[in-house]
């Protein structure tokens, strides 16, 4: 369809049209507008979202003895081994000396001078040995039989149980070329035996504890707090719990002092993060509920009740402790005030690093048993996803780090038969309302977008025929005046 664009009338149809349109299109940017306002609302819960994720990663580390506490431990000599912990270790000293180090079995067949010359003088001879209950018999080819040769054959056949590699043991000017097989593991129990070779140009003495047996396969033994223990490796992580043995050097004469502690640092840096995670969340509550008369609202998400829900929801955690166990600490313990961690008055927590240090010397089990849960946690066989799933029946004791990171997990999950019918959590179900106004915007602008098409086509016919009159009522009106013409 097409118009005159105003030839006939003198009107710009055109202008006027889009005028009209552009009239008509107002509340489409108002719907856009809110519809903007909306994803703005939408984008900021996955923020909060994160931030309360963060929050209970670090409530996470807190809620469990084994995941709260961190040891260090340190030896009186360096050189002898070194020792590494977990949150499973306890406080304490032991006695430590190495008796013996554990060793791989190691052989080297006699040397031959040039490593690249055949040594078999036939198809099918072989080396042979036994390693772990396995034997292997590994053949060669007269016409494939050197060194390098025979060591890729071993490698191939058995490498999953010992490496075989080539060694010049001379000088370059009088080289001794030595094929050298030597178990992948070390202890008395991944020994090689059986060593024996029907290659012509390769020998060696098969005994063990012979001139080829560069190194026999041995236990590590040590004596620990006067207990004598081997082990196949030099690795020691499961005689004391929650520490690590590793093993460096051997001497019997000496006697190394280890010392196990509990990591001070460590722990502090994980209360630190806790409540460096929990600040980003108020923070960010803070600032979107900000409202000043120049600035207006703080952010889209002002007076938002999934804010106070969140607030409400970590506060409570951290803070209802209940009043019989704050009236029975008599060492101060009980809450986080106590062990100086102190709300300011924007809701924000501070450390008090000095007041924290000092309670963490005095009585650590007591700080552990404030944010970890060491009784376990009960909730009487309740089925996932209903309110009772998140509740420890057991003992009101659950530790608050414990009780904040199952009080996050309820945030996030879906709860079944909530007065007869299955709810989202706070999060879920706000995005939830959002969307479903984001979708009900796109119809309306949708509608509206239809509606403005349908408009201009008809304002279209409409200026058109407008254009065909006024050009009909010209042609008449120039025959007219033609006519008056001819008669004068």
């Amino acid at each position: 369809m097409f118009t005159f664009g105003g030839l006939a009338s003198g009107l710009d149809t055109n202008t006027i049209i889009q005028q009209l349109i552009s009239i008509e299109r107002l509340p489409i940017h108002k719907l856009e507008a809110q519809k903007a306002t909306e994803q703005s609302r939408l984008d900021l819960i996955g923020t909060l979202s994160g931030l309360v994720k963060s929050l209970q990663t670090n409530a996470a580390a807190l809620s469990s003895s084994e995941s709260f506490l961190s040891y260090t431990a340190s030896v009186s000599h360096e050189g002898i081994a070194n020792v590494s912990t977990t949150g499973e270790a306890q406080s304490g000293s032991h006695t430590l000396t190495v008796e013996q180090l554990a060793q791989a079995d190691r052989w080297s067949f006699n040397g031959v001078t040039d490593p690249s010359v055949n040594l078999a003088s036939a198809d099918g001879e072989s080396v042979s040995f036994s390693v772990n209950g396995t034997s292997y018999n590994v053949p060669v080819t007269a016409a494939g039989s050197s060194l390098y040769d025979i060591s890729a054959a071993i490698n191939m056949a058995a490498g999953d149980d010992v490496t075989s590699s080539v060694v010049n043991a001379g000088t370059q000017s009088s080289p001794d070329w030595q094929l050298v097989l030597a178990s992948d593991e070390t202890g008395t129990d991944f020994a090689v035996s059986g060593l024996s070779s029907s290659i012509a140009g390769l020998t060696l003495d098969g005994t063990p504890g012979g001139p080829n047996h560069v190194v026999q396969a041995s236990n590590a033994i040590v004596v620990l707090d006067g207990i004598t223990i081997e082990r196949a490796t030099n690795d020691f992580d499961d005689v004391l719990e929650g520490v690590s043995i590793d093993l460096l050097s051997a001497d019997p004469t000496q006697e190394v002092t280890i010392q196990v502690g509990a990591d001070s640092e460590a722990i502090t840096q994980k209360i630190q993060d806790l409540v460096d995670s929990y600040n980003d969340v108020v923070g960010f509550i803070n600032e979107q509920n900000t409202y000043t008369e120049e600035g207006g609202a703080g952010g889209d998400l002002f007076g938002d009740n999934l804010l106070s829900q969140v607030k409400r929801s970590i506060d409570s955690a951290l803070f209802d402790v209940d009043i019989a166990t704050v009236q029975a600490d008599t060492e101060g313990y009980s809450t986080l005030g106590l062990i100086g961690i102190d709300r300011e008055n924007d809701g924000t927590l501070s450390v008090d690093s000095d007041k924290l240090s000092a309670k963490l010397s005095g009585n650590l089990e007591a700080i552990v048993d404030l944010f970890a849960d060491l009784d376990g946690f009960d909730n009487a066989g309740a089925a996932e996803n209903t309110p009772g799933y998140y509740t420890d029946t057991g003992t009101v004791d659950s530790g608050l780090a414990s009780s904040l990171d199952r009080a996050i997990d309820a945030m996030f999950g879906v709860l079944d038969n909530v007065g007869g019918s299955t709810i989202n959590g706070i999060f879920d179900s706000r995005k939830d309302s959002i969307n479903a106004r984001i979708e009900r915007f796109n119809d309306r602008i949708e509608d509206r977008e239809t509606y403005i098409i349908q408009y201009e086509s008809r304002l279209i016919r409409r200026f058109t025929a407008l254009e065909e009159l006024m050009s009909g009522l010209n042609s008449q009106g120039a025959a007219l005046q033609n006519a008056l013409s001819g008669l004068n």
